[in-house]
């Protein structure tokens, strides 16, 4: 039987119509699921091959799909919360589209799984450091000296010393990174700034926005935070500085200190060989124009 008009033009409505995947990236995550009896995979290997197999079908069929985390815990709070059954590919469904309005998504492009992966975990991350960032920021009330709000304040001193880093030479590529500690991990963020001839700069502004709001969680909490600045440009060699947030004010670090911070692992403490083309060097004091003592919130 032929296709009558009307076939036709579902079909071509059907491929204007975007999904969402959610993915349970974490064999641990897999795991949980598997109590679930309607939950029908039994290998997480299967089921990733399965989800990149359904993933090349939609995006054959011209169909746009966005794979999302899907959080075992997170699911159970949000069933229990709805009043749903979790054992249902219903409850599934929905917790997904909740999902894919508010959760970290990676739209699928035709990559290998094992390369949208590490995008969606950092994507995951990226979107959980902002949101603790933000609730850090609204928590932190007003100054019992003078009432100002202190998150608005720390963000507008964040935004301006980011101004300044980032013009502490010419034309050329800026690369930042901030890092927070937190009471049960560290927040990191970062950007990636072009600056011109002229001096304007190329950014993209959710990016810097996620990256002032993490800094500027960090003065407000009066956190021990730091800030790296790596700066290149052609013909000439790679310059790294930093800073150290300390009583309030950042402080720059001495060449030896960025050496120091940049050839050593985070996590083992053992040396690493410094990079070729890299000078590691004493960084400018941003804030010259703050009292030592002063009211920086």
């Amino acid at each position: 039987m032929a296709p009558t008009r009307h076939d036709t033009m579902r079909r071509a409505l059907r491929r204007e119509v975007a999904g969402t995947i959610g993915l349970v990236a974490d064999e641990d995550d897999f795991a949980a699921m598997r109590r679930y009896r309607t939950f029908t995979f039994d290998d997480h290997d299967t089921y990733l091959q399965q989800v990149e197999a359904l993933l090349r079908t939609l995006a054959a069929q011209g169909r746009h799909t966005a794979v999302v985390l899907f959080d075992p815990e997170e699911y159970e709070e949000y069933c229990a919360s709805a009043g749903l059954d979790p054992d249902t590919p219903d409850s599934r469904t929905r917790f997904t589209a909740e999902l894919s309005a508010s959760g970290a998504a990676v739209r699928y492009e035709g990559q290998p799984l094992t390369d949208l992966l590490p995008d969606l975990v950092d994507e995951a991350v990226r979107q959980a450091t902002w949101e603790y960032a933000t609730m850090a920021l609204a928590a932190s009330g007003n100054c019992t000296t003078c009432g100002e709000d202190i998150g608005r304040a720390s963000f507008t001193r964040a935004s301006q010393l980011i101004t300044r880093a980032v013009h502490t030479s010419g034309a050329g590529t800026r690369h930042l990174v901030c890092s927070v500690p937190a009471e049960n991990q560290n927040l990191f963020a970062a950007l990636h700034i072009e600056i011109d001839e002229d001096g304007g700069a190329r950014l993209d502004d959710t990016e810097a926005l996620e990256f002032a709001t993490v800094l500027a969680a960090g003065i407000a909490t009066r956190r021990a935070a730091g800030l790296v600045l790596r700066t290149s440009a052609d013909g000439t060699r790679d310059r790294v500085q930093g800073w150290r947030l300390r009583a309030g004010r950042f402080h720059p670090l001495t060449a030896a200190e960025v050496f120091d911070a940049y050839c050593t692992d985070a996590t083992t403490g053992e040396l690493i060989s410094p990079e070729s083309g890299v000078d590691y060097c004493a960084a400018p004091d941003l804030e010259d124009d703050q009292p030592e003592g002063g009211h920086t919130h």
